[in-house]
C-alpha cells in the first residue's frame, strides 16, 4: 500500500471517528450556526419541564431552582429546530447523533409536516440540515 493511500485511510478513519463522537447537542449547535446564514433558526423545546428562580445553594455548592412551576413546551414530538428563510422557506429539523433513533411521535410530526407541504426531516450533520432546508453549503 502506498504512503498516500495510508494517509488517506488514516484521515478517513479520523474523520469518521470525529463524526461518530459528536454529541447530538454539538451537532444541533453546528446546524444552528450553518443554517443561520440562510435565515432564522429557532430552538424549540417540547414536552413538559420546570422553570423557577435560579439561586446559589451553599448546601449543594451550586445553583439551584426554587419557586418551581411546570411549563408546557411544544407538543411532544416537535422537531428540535425551526428554520424560517426567504420566500416562505420553512423547515423543521430533528437533530440526531450517528446512532440516535427517532421516536414514534417525532416521525409522526415529520409526516404531518410533509402532509402540510412543509419541509421536515432528520439531520445527523450540517449537510443533512442544509439539504432539508433546500440550500447547498457553498
Amino acid at each position: 500500500m502506498s504512503y498516500d493511500m495510508q494517509r488517506l485511510l488514516v484521515c478517513r478513519y479520523l474523520w469518521v471517528g470525529e463524526l461518530m463522537s459528536k454529541s447530538e447537542h454539538r451537532i444541533q449547535q453546528e446546524i444552528q450556526l450553518a443554517a443561520s446564514q440562510y435565515g432564522i433558526v429557532l430552538r424549540l423545546n417540547s414536552g413538559k419541564f420546570w422553570q423557577g428562580r435560579r439561586v446559589w445553594s451553599n448546601e449543594f455548592n451550586q445553583f439551584v431552582l426554587i419557586d418551581l412551576r411546570p411549563v408546557q413546551g411544544c407538543p411532544e414530538g416537535t422537531s428540535d429546530l425551526l428554520f424560517l428563510g426567504e420566500n416562505n422557506n420553512v423547515a423543521f429539523i430533528e437533530c440526531k447523533d450517528h446512532k440516535g433513533k427517532t421516536r414514534d411521535k417525532q416521525e409522526k410530526f415529520i409526516d404531518i409536516m410533509h402532509q402540510y407541504g412543509i419541509k421536515a426531516g432528520v439531520a445527523r450533520s450540517v449537510e443533512d440540515a442544509l439539504e432539508i432546508i433546500g440550500v447547498s453549503n457553498l
